[in-house]
């Protein structure tokens, strides 16, 4: 009974978020507790609540000052030089966009917080796709796969929890999968510029009034030369090539929304209200993801805030200090620092104050999920019997089922769950049939391409609310290309004899 309640609860969440029927917040708390009363349990809802409230309260902590940190961060100009590379590379090619959201969002996610990933990916690419009318799903979509196959480092969390749970070494179960993941990043890149090259069909290149899109066989000196011509020409642009890709009042939409790669689920391509600034002269950037020229910048400080940055991401990795408090004190010591006036300082403060209260909001709204999953029973319950649907002649194969249960059991679970509750069952039942834990441990870590879009995971709300982007549009469009990304790790775990 509590299996299929389990089983019903989250099918119900996730088709009425994708059908927009319920916004994620409530569909997040009124869900768990209908079915919690369908359990027979609704007396213990109060507790269950608390018990999820609980454990999420230091990650809704961690997320808030890491959004603040970040944010200040991004403000102060830390990223900027990351930021223009990238923007040199894309220059006014969607292909070169969407690639460069994947390069982005795998350099960023080297500091293994996917919400910092995230902010920083969205904050560099969303004016240029606005700008140029590029569907915003896939700007989610391409980093939330890219930094789910990042998020598999040792110091992500995923394969800590998998060393923790077998009582093994996190160097052992990763070093060998480095070639596996390797492969799977490359995947994420061909799928970015395979979507890239779909949107230049659909938006076309951008070009000057009365000019030809410069051919791909063309040099990169004449590239070099477009780029800097669309500098000049300000608010003259077309596109030639392919669909033109207006620049329409705000309100006014452009895509469909049963369509979510045509414009974020009915998202508008409009150009932003503050266009993107022009390079600086001689920089050739073509477009500018964050304005150089914005009064918060501090270049005088960078090399402060950059130290500061590299002191907190050492910090986080060797565990001197939980993180909640590492992003506690990093963002009091960056507003002091970079804003030693008041006023200042509570106007960083309020600039990102609607992140900060819409993903706190997500991760105490699904604590109430998590909560009634785990306080029901319905996930212990859910994973008995995926275990035990296992056919007895899978056995030698366990590392493989293992792979493959990874995809929907991190998508309906918390890695917590599944590191900790399933796991070691399925070692247990893999050492039974001569399959060593080492090959599970690492076959376990394939899902989490996928798991990085689950509705259990808080940095995905940090994703969606600062692209604008409807969750079950999200949802619709990522899920099919993320698990997809996971078989390939799979596949080419088992082809290189790692799994």
């Amino acid at each position: 009974m509590l299996t299929f309640l389990g089983f019903a609860m989250i099918a119900t969440f996730l088709v009425l978020i994708m059908m927009k029927k319920m916004s994620p917040i409530a569909a997040l708390v009124l869900i768990p507790a209908l079915f919690c009363v369908f359990a027979g349990k609704g007396a213990h809802l109060g507790d269950y609540v608390i018990d999820g409230v609980g454990k999420l309260a230091p990650t809704a902590a961690m997320l808030m000052f890491a959004i603040v940190y970040f944010g200040v961060m991004i403000d102060v100009g830390l990223f900027d030089p990351i930021v223009r590379g990238i923007l040199r590379f894309c220059k006014a090619d969607p292909m070169r966009v969407v690639v460069g959201t994947a390069v982005l969002a795998a350099i960023v996610s080297l500091d293994g917080d996917g919400s910092t990933t995230f902010m920083i990916t969205v904050s560099a690419m969303y004016p240029l796709y606005k700008r140029l009318g590029l569907s915003l799903v896939v700007m989610t979509g391409v980093a939330a796969t890219a930094n789910g196959v990042m998020n598999t480092l040792p110091w992500g969390g995923p394969t800590a929890r998998a060393a923790t749970a077998l009582k093994l070494d996190a160097a052992d179960i990763f070093v060998p999968m480095i070639p596996a993941l390797a492969v799977g990043l490359l995947f994420v890149f061909v799928l970015a510029y395979v979507l890239g090259v779909k949107e230049r069909r659909r938006v076309g290149l951008l070009a000057l009034p009365g000019e030809a899109v410069e051919s791909e066989q063309e040099s990169e000196q004449e590239s070099e030369r477009e780029s800097e011509a669309l500098v000049a020409a300000g608010s003259g642009l077309r596109t030639t090539g392919g669909t033109p890709a207006p620049a329409p009042a705000a309100g006014s939409g452009s895509g469909s929304d049963s369509d979510p790669a045509s414009g974020a689920g009915g998202e508008s391509a409009e150009a932003p209200a503050s266009p993107a600034s022009p390079a600086a002269p001689g920089e050739g950037d073509g477009f500018q993801g964050l304005d150089p020229q914005r009064p918060t910048l501090r270049p005088r400080l960078y090399w402060f805030n950059a130290g500061l940055t590299v002191a907190l991401l050492t910090a986080m990795i060797t565990e001197l200090l939980p993180i909640p408090v590492l992003f506690l004190l990093g963002a009091a010591l960056a507003l002091t620092v970079n804003f030693p006036h008041m006023p200042d300082q509570k106007a960083r403060i309020a600039a990102h104050a609607d992140n900060v209260l819409n993903v706190a909001g997500m991760v105490f709204a699904a604590a109430v999920f998590t909560g009634v999953l785990t306080g029901t029973g319905m996930v212990k319950h859910m994973a008995d019997w995926l275990v035990g649907a296992i056919p007895e002649g899978m056995g030698p194969h366990m590392a493989l089922v293992t792979g493959l249960l990874s995809l929907p059991l991190t998508y309906f679970m918390s890695n917590d769950g599944f590191y900790f509750g399933v796991l070691p069952v399925l070692a247990e039942a893999g050492a039974a049939h001569g399959v060593s834990p080492l090959e599970i441990a690492r076959a376990s870590l394939v899902g989490q391409a996928l798991h990085m879009s689950s509705p259990l995971v808080p940095a995905v709300y940090v994703l969606v609310g600062m692209a604008k982007v409807e969750f079950g549009d999200h949802t619709r469009f990522t899920v099919k290309w993320a698990a997809l990304t996971s078989l390939v790790v799979l596949a080419a775990g088992m082809l290189f004899g790692i799994i």
